[in-house]
């Protein structure tokens, strides 16, 4: 494939508070640590306090991984030499998260998972002294259902139709048969289809729960590239989340921190992502992730008889740490206190939302990771850009409208001159002519010159309007051209990522389509990639 890269901002698709980040704002750079960039890294590698268990790291993904060596696939060396060298002291991770996505959901879960790769890869090479394991954290705790029970391929939503409560992690994959055939069938005969269609067979078809069924599609994708994944449901993680289960639920820190945090960031300007709640920690049991809520000294879990005394809560946690499942804000800092992490890798909304949270790692003395925007990409077939090369369109270009890229294409491509930039340029040196006469004659008069230019200046606007208008009715079919590009490369009006599913993709490329991710994704740099054949 080749390459090339245009900036966030000229895209359209990202918020100002990301460009900002990216561009080192200085009203941002109290909501985090350090700097996105290698210097960054290095002063954070300086100072940087592990207070994960590395050996109960070890063993808890020692034996999640042995789930899927007991079905018959093998783990590669790579992945199991990674999860060796996370016992060592100058081991640290490269973590990106996400929700259990029925068939990796939308193209972004894999650019994320993409992008941890690379980057541990280059903070190799800075610092060879050091080992970085990239890890994909599985939200297997979250219960939002139906923001996973779809993915669209080819135009195609499938769709797996499920009653499910409790964590997604725990749900049982038995009853996805139609949604799998429907995705099979998605993918067709052709190139690697084959290929595909075995790994999700096996995948949601050889194991009793998503978590271990995502685990293992994650892996057949990625395990050559050493790529760890981490499922935190586990009574031994949160063993050591467990003090701070307590102290949060009871002082209720995360919440007059965060709050501060979100007032401090809202006079800025930046679009508030999530908002803390008193308690911000759900009680989890199978089919059941349910709110803890503090109402009359009690401890009361919503929608259920369960309640608890202070003390009684405090030795729940004690004896059941893993009943207690942190919500989107706490998630971050359970993260951080069970893996030896240097960097957090998301999406534009996930970096905005973690500035909200560094009040909370800091009350608590945990170190902040370097937050870093995932890569963004646009892949382009053959086809399509055989149909951009005649059209003689830029890769910037492709990101506006499709009513603007027929505009500037028919003004760069008519015969005829359509625009009255020079034609209202005179007039408006008229109009200055006017005004200077009209203002000796009565100082009143000027005003109404200027609505009157005003008047003139839309009709102008408007005339250049129909000339393009007309002009397109003479390359209609030219510009047929460009609502097929758009609806190809930005379905239903959007990123490409963040609708179409990788398999029609993976199918026209096999591995390879990862391996040329891999090698044109640049983590530090922050630009948008654009691939084409």
């Amino acid at each position: 494939m080749e390459s090339s890269c245009i900036s966030y901002q000229s895209t359209g698709y990202f918020s100002q508070t990301v460009i900002d980040y990216i561009d080192n704002a200085d009203e941002l750079k109290p909501f985090y640590g350090h700097r996105p960039d290698i210097k960054g890294f290095a002063e954070l590698l300086a100072n940087k306090k592990v207070v994960a268990d590395r050996d109960i790291l070890h063993q808890v993904l020692t034996d999640q991984y042995k789930s899927i060596s007991d079905s018959g696939f093998s783990i590669s060396d790579l992945v199991a030499g990674n999860i060796d060298l996370l016992k060592a002291d100058n081991t640290y991770t490269v973590t990106t998260g996400h929700q259990l996505n029925i068939f990796a959901g939308p193209l972004y879960f894999i650019y994320k998972i993409v992008t941890a790769i690379k980057l541990a890869r280059e903070l190799k090479s800075n610092f060879p002294d050091k080992n970085f394991v990239p890890v994909y954290w599985m939200a297997s705790e979250d219960h939002d259902f139906a923001e996973i029970n779809y993915t669209n391929i080819g135009g195609k939503k499938v769709h797996w139709w499920y009653e499910a409560t409790g964590a997604t992690g725990r749900i049982s994959p038995e009853s996805i048969r139609e949604a799998l055939n429907q995705y099979k069938g998605a993918l067709g005969l052709d190139g690697h289809a084959a290929d595909l269609a075995k790994i999700v067979e096996a995948a949601y078809m050889g194991f009793d729960k998503l978590a271990d069924a995502t685990r293992y599609l994650v892996n057949a994708l990625f395990g050559e590239y050493g790529l760890v994944i981490i499922d935190a449901d586990d009574h031994r993680f949160k063993q050591q989340f467990a003090p701070i289960i307590e102290k949060d639920i009871i002082e209720q820190n995360s919440f007059e921190n965060i709050n501060t945090t979100n007032n401090q960031l809202h006079k800025l300007g930046v679009h508030i992502q999530v908002n803390p709640r008193e308690i911000n920690f759900f009680y989890l049991q199978d089919n059941l992730r349910e709110r803890i809520v503090f109402e009359d000294d009690i401890y009361k879990v919503l929608n259920t008889e369960t309640h608890f005394t202070k003390e009684e809560l405090q030795q729940e946690i004690v004896n059941h740490p893993e009943r207690f499942s942190p919500n989107v804000v706490m998630r971050p800092l359970y993260q951080e206190c069970i893996l030896p992490n240097i960097a957090y890798i998301g999406g534009g909304a996930e970096v905005v939302y973690w500035l909200e949270l560094k009040s909370t790692f800091d009350h608590y003395k945990i170190d902040f990771p370097i937050l870093i925007l995932r890569n963004s990409g646009l892949v382009i077939r053959k086809e399509s850009a055989a149909k951009i090369a005649r059209m003689e369109l830029s890769a910037e270009e492709l990101f506006k409208t499709a009513d603007a890229i027929k505009n500037d294409w028919v003004k760069k491509h008519s015969e005829h001159t359509l625009s009255l930039q020079s034609e209202w340029e005179e007039l408006t040196a008229v109009f200055e002519k006017i005004k200077q006469r009209s203002s000796k004659v009565d100082a009143t008069l000027a005003p109404s010159a200027e609505a009157v230019q005003a008047r003139l200046k839309t009709a102008i606007d408007n005339l250049e309007k129909k000339l393009i208008k007309a002009e397109k009715r003479n390359y209609h079919t030219r510009l047929e051209q460009i609502d097929h590009i758009k609806a190809e490369l930005f379905p239903k009006d959007s990123l490409q990522e963040r609708t179409e599913n990788f398999g029609l993709l993976y199918v026209r490329w096999g591995q390879q389509f990862i391996n040329e991710l891999i090698k044109h994704f640049e983590p530090l740099d922050f630009k948008f990639t654009v691939l084409s054949e």
